[in-house]
């Protein structure tokens, strides 16, 4: 049951947001920077997490769980540092998963050969 759960919420995530670039003129970057900060206040407000053992990765793997992950390690880095740990949580938290897209992203690059679009 919990592939059938992360599968539907998942993909209602991904419907939600292609209804609304469908139906407004926002772009997408401005949506996943929504989501993003969706994801922050959902978990700021405690309900990302049980939302998340409901979903699992159809929960957690789209962009809210990026969120989420910020504001868990903002957070524990308040807890540990005080008001420094404003500035310094974000990157702790978010540090592996970035730098997997960047090297992942640069060895895709080096397979496949990407041109400029003429």
């Amino acid at each position: 049951m919990d592939y059938v759960n992360a599968f539907w919420v998942g993909g209602l995530i991904c419907a939600l947001v292609q209804i609304l670039m469908e139906k407004t003129k926002m772009l997408p970057g401005r949506i996943m920077v929504m989501l993003v900060c969706l994801g922050v206040v959902l978990g700021a407000v405690q309900l990302y997490q049980p939302f998340l053992e409901f979903a699992g990765a159809g929960a957690g793997v789209p962009l809210l769980g990026f969120g989420n992950t910020l504001w868990k390690g903002v957070r524990e880095a308040i807890d540990e540092n005080g008001f420094l740990g404003i500035f310094m949580g974000g990157f702790k938290a978010s540090a592996v998963g970035i730098s997997a897209a960047l090297v992942f992203g640069y060895l895709a690059s080096l397979v496949f050969q990407p041109k400029m679009k003429k």
